[in-house]
């Protein structure tokens, strides 16, 4: 059985806040040279990855930049910055509700995906806490979707963010959402919705399908007016657009939602009409390192609540 090989740490810095793509080659192929697999593996195009090798911008664990004849050595680690696409900015702040030297929790706006992935890369809100709290290390414990704002948890310290992310594995954290979705009083609140959802890669939606529940969440009506409802959602699992589904399951479908029930999305960068109407709004939980108890409240409002002609405009 072969050891795992502990991963040396990157030779290049971040760019705009973001890490280096990381590449290790893998056992079990032959290849004559790195650049030989690369070329396979990443489809970058013609001449890309022989652009980028003979601009020195490939490079190997010890930070120097490979030769277009660097012989294959399965195992071996190298790194390079990808090219960041053009991203519109969203215009919108993260707002930083707390900060400690192990900790940061930040107030995600609509629009802005968490971490890099995909065409969202520097212009993520972890990207951008890097670069405006100087803070290289820091790193998500949790994710929410690019179109739900509200509260989240990041790490300072790489050997601490183990320990945060596991308050998630482990359900040690308390979330409480806030929605606006369609008041209808034949629908009975507060009421507990439990269902098997799956995720498929490369499909937008998630899906209820028959089997053991892995997705369990608590609905609430909070108060309701001109139809709309506002709405205390208590998720209980963390499946991929759990409350979402859970809503729309209820006849209910969260107000700006472009999958469910029906799919129009996915928004276009740089269209910012009508947010997604769900909030995550506080996050209570009692910190694994200093023992502290926490509890976070998101001063975000919900547009379709508080003015609702604007936000349907």
């Amino acid at each position: 059985m072969r050891r795992k090989t502990r991963i040396p740490p990157p030779p290049l810095p971040q760019r705009d806040g973001v890490d280096p793509v990381r590449v290790r080659l893998p056992f079990g192929q032959e290849w004559a040279t790195v650049r030989d697999h690369l070329v396979a593996r990443l489809a970058a195009g013609d001449g890309v990855i022989d652009g980028m090798l003979e601009a020195g911008l490939i490079v190997g664990a010890d930070g120097r930049p490979l030769a277009r004849d660097t012989a294959y050595v399965p195992g071996m680690y190298v790194w390079f910055h990808r090219a960041l696409p053009d991203e519109v900015r969203v215009p919108y702040p993260v707002e930083v509700v707390y900060r400690d030297e192990h900790i940061v929790v930040a107030d995600k706006p609509h629009f802005l995906a968490t971490t890099p992935r995909g065409r969202h890369v520097a212009e993520t809100a972890l990207a951008r806490l890097r670069r405006d709290l100087d803070i290289p290390t820091l790193t998500a414990a949790h994710r929410l979707d690019r179109l739900t704002a509200g509260l989240v948890l990041f790490t300072v310290r790489p050997e601490e963010r183990g320990t945060y992310q596991s308050l998630f594995r482990d359900r040690r954290v308390t979330k409480e959402y806030e929605a606006v979705a369609p008041y209808n009083p034949e629908v009975p609140l507060p009421t507990t919705v439990h269902s098997r959802i799956v995720k498929e890669r490369g499909v937008m939606t998630a899906r209820e399908v028959p089997g053991e529940p892995n997705a369990v969440s608590r609905i609430e009506l909070l108060e309701h007016r001109a139809g709309r409802g506002r709405y205390r959602l208590l998720p209980r699992t963390g499946q991929t657009h759990q409350l979402r589904v859970h809503m729309d399951k209820l006849g209910l479908p969260i107000l700006g939602d472009p999958l469910y029930p029906v799919v129009t999305g996915p928004v276009p960068a740089g269209d910012f009409r009508r947010p997604l109407q769900l909030l995550a709004r506080m996050l209570e939980f009692t910190d694994p390192v200093t023992g502290r108890a926490h509890r976070f409240v998101s001063g975000r409002l919900l547009q379709a609540w508080s003015a609702y002609d604007a936000w349907a405009g």
